[in-house]
């Protein structure tokens, strides 16, 4: 979700990748909430963190506790940012309804949004 607020909110004025320590593949809850908020996220792909590693980023963003841990160093003078956001999938583990499942996923992706804005006023 946050590479597709990153794509939707800034275009072409950045170049975002994503990965995750445990990619599983596309969430179905995550881009339907996304499309919600008009945010095609259909498209994008579930990368290891292992395939960026020769990469000289300028900023490297986690969003899980887990990932601020295991991530690999990346090359290069580049800020690291972290900002724990939980993740829908657990969350949405103890739901009692695909609406109830959904309010998790709503909610994260508010929040990730409120994030990614606040990522511009970075130095």
């Amino acid at each position: 979700m946050a590479e597709g607020w990153t794509r939707h909110l800034y275009g072409d004025s950045e170049e975002v990748y994503s990965a995750g320590t445990e990619p599983h593949g596309l969430d179905p809850r995550a881009i339907r909430v996304m499309a919600e908020s008009n945010v095609d996220i259909s498209s994008q792909t579930s990368n290891h963190v292992d395939e960026y590693l020769d990469f000289p980023f300028d900023l490297v963003v986690t969003v899980c506790d887990s990932a601020r841990q295991l991530c690999p160093a990346f090359p290069g003078e580049g800020e690291k940012v972290h900002q724990s956001i939980d993740d829908p999938p657990f969350l949405a583990r103890g739901a009692r309804s695909e609406e109830e499942a959904l309010e998790y996923y709503r909610r994260v992706r508010d929040e990730i949004r409120k994030f990614v804005i606040n990522l511009k006023e970075l130095p």
